[in-house]
């Protein structure tokens, strides 16, 4: 907000306004708050952790592909381009989980 610096500067008996004008102009600067009144716009606001037990969620699972593998230690399917080296048990380590 710009301020006029050349403006005179109002003094404590200036200030004639009353509490309920300045309530009202401070609502009226806050065009984009939000305001939850009726029921119907508080049912429509989602919370974080909500109840979605009703909900479905379908995920086409593909098997390990040829060129691929699951790292020992993070349990991620890397490409085999990846792979740093086998533990001590033969098992693949990718480069991100190698020391």
């Amino acid at each position: 907000m710009a301020t006029d610096y050349d403006a005179p500067r109002r003094t404590e008996d200036d200030n004639e306004e009353s509490l309920e004008e300045l309530k009202s102009r401070r609502e009226e600067r806050r065009p984009g708050a939000a305001s939850l009144d009726g029921a119907e716009e508080v049912e429509s606001v989602e919370l974080p952790g909500a109840d979605l037990s009703g909900e479905e969620l379908t995920v086409k699972v593909l098997p390990e592909q040829p060129d691929e593998f699951v790292c020992a230690t993070c349990s991620m399917v890397h490409h085999r381009s990846q792979i740093a080296h086998a533990d001590g048990q033969g098992r693949l380590v990718c480069r991100d989980c190698a020391p």
